[in-house]
Parts: structure tokens; sequence; C-alpha cells
């Protein structure tokens, strides 16, 4: 299984000793020697015609990814297309086809599986199509496009996502769990690319003397290494319930909206685009960082996911979102350009669905993040600027630098 964070190195020093004395025997201080795990295995069952490695990701159940939440994957593993497909590889039928998987070192707790075929679509469809394209590595590379093929553990009564509990014995030792199945089905190919964005709007945004601040975006397309070809932005009405009424979830009157926008801040002091308070970079909030004081008063003693408020703005969306008799279109809607609002007002989401004030906005750098219905995202700013790029072996693109500058 290959691991989302860098395997460690052990050397071992060689111990000499003389005549029939015992070497002392010291315990390590490292605590991961004294880590009990246990796997995940079983087998991918795929019904579709799309081919490539399929990539299965393990996820902390409280720390879901997106859209249901922030989450990154604690670890991945990768079947290959020939393993998975076999002697059907070259063609089109669609199965089902089924191969094992197992996912090592798992330590006692809750886990969602989710997944995708990492598909080759210029196998059967005309330009513009997509290779095979997965790399963990960089953001930019790590989620699904057009044409791949979701999946994960499900219940197949519903297909209610499925809660994997790791559990332990009498001893304390963590116990394997077998016979888990992750499925994909042509029936949750992925219909968009990812929503990659620019901006030619400046970046400094002085909340002192501007209550809010505008920013317009339009498609980036991406050719090479990183491929993105978004014609524009699919935009939907969100309605969670399914009770045919747009959700309102923070009751000001305007409905809200896919993708969502989300303003966040970056670590000070440190190389690159971090966000605060997660230096590790694992989505979830670190221990002990900074907290800044609320707005009712005083501090929660809890480093802060610090966000700005902000969101899209509504009229043109809704004009295209409404039907003629004012009731809500149930399919997305393509538009060549979306207008995001950015109000002067700070808050702590560490909580999501409570998000406190805060007493005034930290100053800093803010990335801005589309997140589409999907679970696909694209944030500026990201690894293509130019000066990360060529160390890291990828195309520099201007355009994706933007980082906004807050005062």
């Amino acid at each position: 299984m290959k691991r989302a964070l860098p395997f460690l190195a052990f050397t071992l020093a060689s111990l000499l000793s003389g005549g029939c004395d015992a070497p002392d025997v010291v315990p390590t201080a490292d605590g991961r020697q004294h880590t009990r795990t246990a796997r995940i295995e079983g087998s991918l069952v795929v019904q579709s015609r799309a081919r490539g490695n399929a990539i299965v990701f393990i996820y902390d159940a409280a720390n879901p990814p997106p859209p249901a939440g922030s989450g990154r994957p604690l670890a991945f593993t990768v079947v290959t297309a020939a393993e998975l497909f076999g002697a059907s590889l070259g063609d089109s039928s669609t199965g089902p086809f089924t191969a094992p998987f197992s996912l090592s070192l798992v330590e006692p707790g809750r886990y969602l599986l989710r997944g995708f075929i990492d598909a080759d679509t210029c196998r059967t469809l005309p330009q513009p199509c997509h290779v095979s394209d997965f790399n963990p590595w960089y953001g930019v590379t790590s989620e699904p496009n057009a044409g791949d093929v979701g999946g994960g553990a499900v219940d197949p009564a519903n297909g209610a996502t499925r809660v994997l509990e790791v559990t332990t014995d009498a001893d304390g030792w963590p116990q394997p769990l077998t016979g888990v199945s992750v499925s994909f089905a042509d029936s949750a190919t992925v219909p968009f690319d990812r929503p990659a964005f620019q901006t030619a709007d400046a970046r400094e945004f002085n909340t002192a003397t501007t209550p809010l601040k505008t920013l317009t975006l339009t498609p980036q397309v991406l050719t090479g290494a990183v491929d993105q070809r978004p014609p524009g932005f699919w935009v939907q009405l969100i309605d969670a319930n399914k009770d045919g009424i747009p959700d309102d979830a923070n009751g000001d009157g305007v409905p809200d909206f896919w993708p969502r926008v989300i303003v966040r801040k970056l670590a000070d002091g440190v190389t690159g685009y971090v966000d605060e308070n997660d230096l590790n970079r694992d989505g979830m909030v670190d221990e002990e960082g900074v907290d800044y004081a609320r707005a009712n008063g005083g501090k929660d003693g809890k480093p802060d996911v610090t966000v700005l408020a902000a969101g899209l703005a509504p009229d043109a969306l809704l004009a295209a979102l409404l039907d003629e008799q004012g009731k809500p279109r149930t399919q997305p809607v393509f538009v060549p350009q979306l207008v995001v609002a950015i109000r002067a007002l700070a808050l702590d989401a560490r909580d999501p669905a409570a998000p406190a004030p805060l007493a005034a906005v930290p100053p800093g750098r803010y990335s801005v993040t589309l997140l589409q219905s999907t679970g696909q995202t694209w944030r500026l700013p990201n690894e293509l600027d130019p000066a990360l790029a060529e160390a890291v072996g990828l195309p520099g693109v201007q355009s994706q630098a933007f980082v906004l500058e807050v005062r």
C-alpha cells in the first residue's frame, strides 16, 4: 500500500559487548514502534466500460472528504488496470470485473473507503479527452476528472456510505477487517472536469475601508502534465434534504449554490501555501495553533479554522436556475463565469455547522477554493505558481499564483 505521508527510515546500530555480559536493553522512545495496527481488505467490483487503474482512499469517518467535509486521505492503494480488467483491458465490456485490494497499517477506528477508476477516455472519445493522470503528490493532479468513474464501500441494500470499524480484541490487538467490497459503476461517472479557474482582479483586500470584495472567476484551461479543460462552470441550487426547496443554511434569504466558495487563511511564515493550523496538511485542525479573539469576547482556547464570509453573487445565477414559473431547475446549468462576493467578516469554522464570528479580520494571505457537488475542488494559489512549479516538476502558470492579501 502506498502511504500519503513519507515513510521513516530506521537505522540499526551494531551492539558490541565483551565477555559474557548481556547488553543493556533500552526501550525505544519512538511511540510508532509500539503502535498496533491491522488491515482492511476485500474485493473491488467494477461494472463499467471505463479502463484505468483503480484508486482506493481511506478516510477518517469523522473527517470525510468533500463535498461532505474537508478530509484528506489517510492512505491509498492502487490496483492496476491489468490486474482489474485482465483480458478485457482492450475492450469496452461492462463486466463485472473483480480484483483484491488491501490497506495495511490501519489503526483501530472508524473509516470510509472512497475511490475512482482513473480512466483513459482517449480510448473511446475524440479530443478533448483524458489519459489516466492521477498523481497523489500534488493538489492539482490528485482528484478525478471528467470520465473517471467513482466508487466506494457502500451498503448494497440502499447505496448509503458504509462506515467500517476496526476493533480490538480483549488484549487490545486490532482485528483485521476482511470481505469488504468497494463498488464502481458507470452510473457514478464524473460528469465534469475540476472547476479550474483564474481571476484578473487585484489581490489586495483592505477590510478597514472595503466592506465587500468581489472576484470574477473565469475558467482556466490547462493541458499537458496537468490537464483541465472546463468550458465554464456548472452551477446548481443546493437541496440537501431533497424537499424541492433550495437550502438557505445561513438564513440570509439567498439560496445556497454549488459550487461552494471557501476563502481560508494560509499559515504565516511557512514556505508554500499551507492552511493555517493544518501544518501537516492532513485536513484536520492541529492540536496546537493560532487562536483569535471572538466577537462575543475572549478566545475558546482552540486553534481556529479562519475563513472569510464568502459566496457566489446570486443575481445572474438565479436567472439561470429558476424556470419561467420561478421554480428551481433540478439539473446543473452552465455559466461562463462566476462572481464571488467576500465580506470583511472573519469566522472560526472549526465547527462548520456553527461558524463563530471573530472580533477582527486577521491580516495575511488567504486562498480561494471552489467546491463542486461532485466533491471536486480547485484552489488558488496552488503548485502551478511559477515560484513553486519548477522545483516540483510542474509547468508554471502565472494565474495560479493568485492569493488574496488581506490587511
